[in-house]
């Protein structure tokens, strides 16, 4: 049995599966560039404020609790997980809430109270879509090597609840008679960096996960997830390195060997997984010659998510506003045209803020508050000039803020602040064109149409994260570092 397995990039997809191997006796070393793991899921600090990277929402919260499974550990050992209930607010144009919960007779009255008449329509999305949901999820569970994989039974199964070539705006509008309440229920596509205009209706599951499970906040923040899966791998012999980037993959006779260090180490291995971006990690550590399907102009004419706009701002009060907040912009569609069709500068951007000090008091000093905000935005192919436009647009989600929310006084209350916009995740977070949500999910980008999680390059390698099945958001890239140890083990992943 091959035993050695390197692993590039400390990212939640390629801990999941280091915990599972390192639990299963194999050698495991994780080389990550950074000096703290998680990638885009560990923490930033700035002064005494500490917030997460990227994702803030934890859902299907079974796919991690079997994460740890995996390799033996109680999850509720290992995090102090809170849930969020209502689940976020939306706040529509005129300043109308709307305060989804998980509770399904609460939930029903609080349509009713911001939407007369749709309250049994609602519980007819939740029974049809759990049905749907039913049959789908279990597809994302397995590997699609081969068209082969479509005569499953559990994705024949799923055939008629698919529902591939409607949009994801189509199906769940088609449930209600209140516009706002259709963007409520559909705009969950952008955690797939896509429009609910195009996003394939097969992602109308994103709502009922939600709707289902609910929403979780670890205290300490996502990040803490990430450090306890390092925890585990390390309490079973498994090495991380960090401070340690990985400058090439070594691939002989069309088999992965190792991998040369930065350092110019040249460490072998059994087995390489590879865990960053796929579009960058194929650009910029495996060389041109050993990549026959993912070329460059392969590369290029391949179809990418949207990006983020990110400020993490480090404030000296605290405000009673809920922990999950999206605002809407006055025309939705427009906002989401300007992101994914057009790709210009939004005059009038939806922004999502995280307020969680009123959930966790570990992330901010007393009295003080940690405010995330994101804003969805086109990714660099957009051609937008970052260094010129940061300044001005930072001001611009700054004001919608204090003119749309409670948090008037935003701007004299900031005491240390970050921006990240799209050129910086491109080239200081190692992302392909800052498409910050990876491969889009469009149907020639999915299940077997995906880059393989036996990477079907060269022998020996395996992909994880949102580049590869099961796709973005942490449930399935976590799900994907579960099928690739799998793969390498001989286990069968459920």
């Amino acid at each position: 049995m091959s035993k050695k397995v390197i692993i590039i990039g400390a990212g939640p997809g390629g801990l999941t599966a280091g915990m599972q191997l390192a639990n299963k006796g194999y050698q495991v070393d994780i080389f990550e560039k950074d000096s703290r793991v998680g990638g885009r899921n560990q923490a930033i600090r700035l002064d005494q404020y500490t917030f997460d990277t990227g994702p803030t929402f934890l859902m299907l919260l079974e796919v991690l609790e079997q994460s740890f499974a995996d390799a033996g550990r109680d999850m509720n050992k290992y995090l102090d997980l809170k849930r969020i209930d209502p689940m976020y607010r939306l706040r529509f144009e005129g300043g109308r809430d709307f305060f989804p919960t998980g509770d399904e007779k609460r939930m029903v009255e609080e349509v009713e109270r911001a939407f007369p008449g749709d309250g049994r329509n609602y519980l007819r999305f939740k029974k049809d879509e759990g049905k749907k949901f039913d049959r789908v999820y279990p597809c994302l569970k397995v590997p699609y090597d081969s068209l082969l994989s479509y005569l499953k039974p559990r994705f024949l199964k799923a055939i008629p609840r698919l529902d591939p070539f409607a949009s994801v705006y189509d199906r769940l509008a088609s449930y209600f008679t209140h516009d706002d309440l259709r963007i409520a229920m559909t705009f969950q596509a952008k955690y797939l960096g896509m429009s609910p205009w195009q996003c394939p209706a097969t992602f109308t599951i994103l709502s009922i996960i939600e709707h289902k499970f609910g929403i979780y906040h670890p205290i300490g923040g996502l990040n803490k997830i990430s450090e306890a899966m390092a925890k585990v791998i390390q309490e079973d012999g498994g090495r991380i390195h960090l401070n340690t980037p990985v400058k090439q993959l070594q691939v002989k006779d069309r088999t992965a060997k190792g991998v040369l260090l930065e350092n110019g180490r040249s460490i072998e291995a059994d087995q390489v997984i590879i865990n960053p971006d796929f579009a960058w990690a194929m650009s910029s550590i495996v060389k041109p010659e050993d990549r026959k399907k993912y070329t460059d102009a392969r590369l290029k004419k391949m179809e990418y998510s949207c990006s983020t706009f990110m400020l993490y701002l480090g404030v000296n009060r605290k405000y009673d506003i809920p922990h999950h907040n999206v605002i809407f912009a006055q025309s939705y569609r427009d906002n989401v045209d300007e992101i994914v069709r057009t790709k210009t500068l939004p005059r009038d951007p939806s922004v999502y803020i995280q307020n969680a000090s009123i959930t966790d008091p570990t992330l901010a000093p007393a009295g003080k508050s940690a405010i995330y905000v994101l804003v969805p935005i086109a990714n660099q192919t957009s051609g937008i000039d970052w260094a010129k436009e940061k300044k001005g647009f930072r001001d611009l989600v700054i004001r919608i803020i204090q003119d749309k929310t409670e948090l008037k006084d935003l701007e004299q209350h900031i005491e240390v602040e970050k921006v990240i916009t799209p050129a910086d995740w491109q080239h200081e977070y190692n992302i392909y064109n800052g498409a910050t949500f990876n491969l889009s999910h469009k149907i020639t980008q999915m299940l077997s149409f995906r880059p393989h999680n036996r990477f079907e390059e060269f022998r020996n390698c395996y992909l994880v994260g949102g580049g590869t099945h099961p796709g973005s958001g942490l449930p399935t890239i976590y799900q994907s570092g579960r099928i690739a140890a799998g793969m390498i083990t001989g286990t069968k992943v459920s």
